[in-house]
């Protein structure tokens, strides 16, 4: 049976003009009939993704103190902490808690003629008492950005563009948001609900999974599961037709403490672990799996 959710080895950009051909027909397919894939072979090391995991869970690990102190609604950018329960997806409570960041920049004084999305700008709030979290999630942040571009540049290619076509989204400052969560468990909240179906913001996003399974797709009427695959990268493209809703489900996993780092952006791919093996080729179109 087909994989449904098709695995993308980023590697065949550069393995000749043939499998370039082929590569892009499976991102455009990838992209159109799913809207969601792993990616392999993306360049970010063991290391590096240990790395911001090991922060990620650091953080959450942390006191309730330490992190209601860079609360988000502290931030004029919608920047910093949110406990879980703290958000709500169409009337229910999301049980997952997260920190969001932005890109660092200085923020911009506001005036009649300034535009009102530029109040956005500006700098994130990083925890007193884990000042190693800020270099460990922008060195995270940078990486993504490199393997985001580089993907974008194929979706370009796929659609029969110049490699440069999206140059105006990312070309000078790309403008892009990342998170980290931690989902605590349906024995720990009492409720089947990490996050509910949603769709994100941005043209593209990136999700690091660690080894706990929860997340789903939704495709044509049904949730189908996205778990881990060890040594691997998920991509979810976003686009205006036929994007895809997405939840964490707390039912279909074990009740354990689950970790992501994510990045959502007007441009990106997802990352995850090492080289997929070459028995998770990247499906072909068929009846029924539109992968």
């Amino acid at each position: 049976m087909a994989r449904i959710i098709p695995v993308l080895d980023l590697d065949r950009l550069e393995q000749g003009e043939s499998e370039l051909r082929t590569f892009l027909f499976d991102l455009r397919t990838a992209a159109r009939d799913v809207g969601f894939f792993y990616l392999s072979s993306h360049g970010i090391t063991q290391p590096d993704i240990d790395a911001v995991l090991d922060a990620a869970r650091r953080f959450f690990a942390l006191s309730e103190a330490d992190k209601l102190a860079i609360e988000m609604v502290k931030s004029p950018q919608f920047r910093g902490y949110t406990r879980a329960g703290g958000e709500l997806t169409r009337g229910k409570a999301d049980w997952r808690e997260q920190l969001d960041i932005g890109v660092e920049r200085a923020t911009i004084s506001q005036g009649p003629s300034v535009p009102a999305w530029t109040r956005l700008q500006g700098p994130n709030q990083w925890p007193a008492a884990l000042p190693e979290l800020k270099p460990a999630l922008l060195a995270w942040q940078t990486k993504a950005t490199e393997v985001a571009i580089r993907l974008l540049k194929a979706f370009a290619l796929s659609l029969d563009q110049p490699e440069d076509a999206f140059d105006p989204i990312y070309g000078s400052e790309p403008n892009h948001r990342m998170k980290i969560v931690r989902y605590p468990g349906r024995d720990a909240t009492g409720d089947d609900q990490g996050v509910g179906a949603h769709k994100d913001g941005g043209f593209l996003t990136l999700l690091l999974q660690d080894e706990n399974k929860g997340l789903q797709v939704e495709y044509d009427g049904s949730w189908v599961n996205v778990d881990p695959i060890p040594a691997n990268a998920r991509g979810q493209h976003r686009r205006t037709a036929r994007t895809r809703f997405e939840r964490v489900s707390e039912s279909n996993r074990a009740p354990r403490r689950h970790t992501a780092a994510r990045r959502r952006a007007d441009f990106g791919a997802v990352l995850l672990q090492r080289p997929a093996r070459r028995d998770h080729p990247a499906a072909r179109p068929s009846a029924g799996t539109g992968g």
